[in-house]
């Protein structure tokens, strides 16, 4: 099963190569994307969710203010009934040190989201995915994972 995904940047983050190799990525695992792009406000990616019904939601960021925009992303796209059962990650640079943060991932998946992805671990991604989709994941090292 190949997912139908959602990809976007956070409000305040103006980057793009993060969102095109995210892009990239889950389309080279089979993936449709749908790439919304740097600086989208919360109200726009809720209402691009109810429009393109992501099964999966990816935001990243990379400017370090992933945490609130990200808190204030999911929050939004909670508020809609047809959006809250729909699986959703954040990944990037999520805190301005740089650093993980077990404590604000903890508050992100408190909020709604699914997994938090803030220390550079593109397996335990692919692993997620795998998961969410109901196939064994392949590392980049060609050995299937469990």
């Amino acid at each position: 099963m190949r997912l139908n995904v959602l990809v976007s940047g956070t409000a305040s983050d103006s980057h793009t190569w993060n969102l095109v190799y995210l892009q990239l990525f889950l389309e080279a695992m089979g993936n449709r994307v749908v790439n919304l792009g740097p600086c989208v406000p919360p109200q726009l990616l809720a209402g691009r969710c109810l429009e393109h019904r992501p099964e999966l939601i990816v935001l990243s960021s990379v400017n370090g203010h992933g945490y609130q925009d990200g808190l204030r992303a999911i929050t939004r796209v909670r508020q809609e009934p047809e959006l809250a059962g729909v699986p959703a990650v954040i990944g990037g640079m999520l805190g301005v040190a740089g650093e993980r943060d077990a404590a604000s991932a903890a508050r992100l998946c408190e909020a709604g989201f699914d997994a938090v992805f803030d220390d550079g671990n593109l397996e335990a991604f692919e692993r997620f995915l795998a998961r969410l989709a109901g196939t064994p994941a392949i590392a980049s090292h060609g050995r299937a994972e469990s």
